[in-house]
Parts: structure tokens; C-alpha cells; sequence
């Protein structure tokens, strides 16, 4: 009988999830340089040419290049190859952002997806994520936080919402970081406390997704639970929420 009065009490609660991304704090890296020394755009060999000029034009060239990728270290990372802008660069893009969860009820978990793809050139990036939970006006579900620690696991019958940015199997959402073209190239990952199978966290404002180095294409899910108890009032519930990605140099 409980269970038949909560799923009239809720039979409103449609969720929706509005996914938007920003990105902010640019910045400038032409050279690299100490107290004593500046390099700028450095080149070894033959095949490459910061600056040809004539009286008139000016131009950039490369042929015939020695070698051509890139190397890292936990710290630092290099490009071989043609010579490329030293103007840095920091692109982000999301899909998937809009969802309606129809109705919530205790014995299931409601879940959403989002993709948000980032690629950077001349230094590494952190991911935030922020947006209260979900709310009705007078009550936003619980975040899944401090309060107990978490990440936690999902429980249907608890009030619980929560993020994270892997594939999972309890519930069925979500997907690993991708990197494009490979690993070889890219090297954006989840961030500690979103990395894990299963468990799951929001506090509003976490790095939840980076690269230390400049890195080729990233693509991220962000999985979101949404999860009601039997106290939680009826309502329809929405949350909007950005993706923030911010340079580091």
C-alpha cells in the first residue's frame, strides 16, 4: 500500500537536465624562458622554417620533416613535426544535454548522459562541473557528497543524486573516456572520485575530468543518478548544469 501511495505521490517528478558547457581563462605562452634563457619554437634539422621572408611576405614552411608525433612525461610534454602556431588553444563541446527522466519511483534508478569533448594545444586543462541538484523550489534531492563520504554506491529507496565520468554496471550508464584519434595523441581522464566503476559523487565545483599536458581530442560522458526515497516530496524537478574548462599553463 506504501508503495502504491509514493508512486501516485511522484507521479509529476519528470526530471530535466539541461547540459550547457563555458569555458574560461585564456591565456598566452609564446616562448619558454627562465631568468637567463628563452626558447622559442625550437627547431632541430632541416625541413622546418619559423620565418622565410622577402622584402614583401613572410611565411612558415616545412618539408621533407626528420620526425613527427609527440612524447611525454608525467610533467612535460613535446611535438615533433612541422612547426606549429605558438598561439595556445583550448576548444570544449557538449551533447546530449537536454533530458526528461519521466516519472521517478523507489524502485528504480533514473539516469541521464552527456558527452563533453575537449581538446587543448600549449598546456593542460581542468574539467568542473556546477549546478545545484535537482529542485522542485522547496527541496533539491540530496547530493551524494560529505554527508556520508562518498563516492558512494547507487541505492534505490534512497534520495541520491551523483555524477561520474565512467562506464558502469550498477546501474547501466556511461562510458569510459575516448581518446581521438588514440592514446598515442590524447590524454584527458576522469579525476579522482569520478573515475571509479559504480560509485559516484557531486559536490558542485569538483575537478572532475583533466589533462597535465596539452592533449588531441578527449571525449567524456558524465553519467548522472537520480535516485528518491519515500519522504521526498512530489514535484517536477530540474537541474541545469555547466561543464567549466579551464587552461593551465
Amino acid at each position: 500500500m506504501q508503495k502504491q501511495m509514493m508512486r501516485r505521490f511522484l507521479h509529476s517528478a519528470a526530471l530535466s537536465v539541461l547540459i550547457c558547457v563555458g569555458a574560461v581563462g585564456m591565456a598566452a605562452a609564446d616562448t619558454a624562458s627562465s631568468s637567463n634563457y628563452m626558447v622559442s619554437e625550437t627547431q632541430f634539422g632541416s625541413g622546418s622554417a619559423l620565418e622565410q621572408c622577402s622584402g614583401s611576405y613572410c611565411a612558415r614552411s616545412a618539408t621533407g620533416d626528420l620526425v613527427n608525433g609527440q612524447a611525454k612525461s608525467d610533467n612535460y610534454g613535446a611535438r615533433f613535426g612541422s612547426v606549429t602556431t605558438a598561439d595556445p588553444y583550448l576548444e570544449v563541446y557538449t551533447s546530449g544535454g537536454l533530458s526528461d527522466l519521466g516519472t521517478l519511483d523507489i524502485d528504480r534508478t533514473a539516469t541521464a548522459t552527456a558527452q563533453i569533448s575537449v581538446r587543448n594545444y600549449m598546456g593542460g586543462y581542468v574539467m568542473q562541473i556546477t549546478g545545484r541538484p535537482p529542485s522542485q523550489g522547496s527541496h533539491e534531492l540530496k547530493a551524494m557528497d560529505s554527508d556520508p563520504q562518498c563516492p558512494c554506491t547507487s541505492q534505490m529507496g534512497a534520495e541520491q543524486f551523483g555524477i561520474n565520468f565512467i562506464a558502469n554496471t550498477a546501474p547501466s550508464v556511461g562510458a569510459n573516456p575516448t581518446q581521438v584519434p588514440s592514446n598515442t595523441f590524447s590524454f584527458g581522464q576522469a579525476a579522482t572520485d569520478y573515475d571509479t566503476p559504480n560509485l559516484f559523487k557531486y559536490v558542485e565545483g569538483d575537478i572532475v575530468a583533466q589533462s597535465n599536458i596539452s592533449s588531441g581530442q578527449t571525449d567524456y560522458t558524465l553519467s548522472m543518478i537520480f535516485n528518491v526515497s519515500n519522504v521526498t516530496p512530489g514535484g517536477q524537478y530540474t537541474g541545469s548544469y555547466s561543464a567549466v574548462v579551464v587552461p593551465t599553463y
